[in-house]
């Protein structure tokens, strides 16, 4: 059976974008007992509350949900177990030296797939303060209403040439 290839997203933390300045990411392997690997196939996960810590030398994936398996038996999973993050020894100890600033945390923002493989992507973000999100969604509101304007301005230059 050949292997799947390219990548496919199973949950993504929209929120996270939203609440905080998002940092360094980093891809992260992800350790998974077999009725979870089905369920996040099945495309079933939440990243809503998770976070992710780094505990003597190793980095974990708490509070996200991957729901039990529909057709699994009782070798079902538990739906918010802690889970082992696969990272290189360099890149555990990069994060752990940007965790040491006070306002850090480590959150994951999407679960997928690689090339088969189930991956996370975690950034090392800051919290944003509520003037900071409301500059955010100044600033996508005036780059959407100049993006409206441009193509306005061209439909029209397109509408002139054509002689209508």
């Amino acid at each position: 059976m050949p292997r799947e290839k390219g990548r496919s997203v199973v949950a993504q933390n929209k929120k996270a974008r939203h609440d905080y300045a998002i940092g360094d990411t980093y891809e992260a392997g992800l350790v998974l007992q077999g009725t979870e690997v089905k369920s996040l196939r099945d495309g079933r996960a939440s990243l809503a509350d998770a976070f992710a810590t780094v505990d003597d030398g190793e980095v974990w994936l708490r509070s996200a949900h991957i729901p039990e398996y529909s057709h699994g038996t009782y070798t079902n999973h538990t739906a918010r177990r802690t889970r082992k993050l696969l990272l290189n020894r360099r890149e555990i100890d990069r994060i752990e030296r940007a965790l040491q600033n006070s306002g850090t945390t480590l959150i994951p923002l999407s679960i997928y797939f690689n090339d088969g493989y189930a991956k996370v992507e975690i950034a090392v973000a800051t919290g944003k303060r509520e003037y900071d999100k409301r500059q955010t969604i100044a600033k996508r509101d005036a780059d959407r209403e100049a993006q409206r304007a441009l193509a306005q301005r061209n439909r029209g230059a397109v509408l002139n040439r054509r002689g209508r």
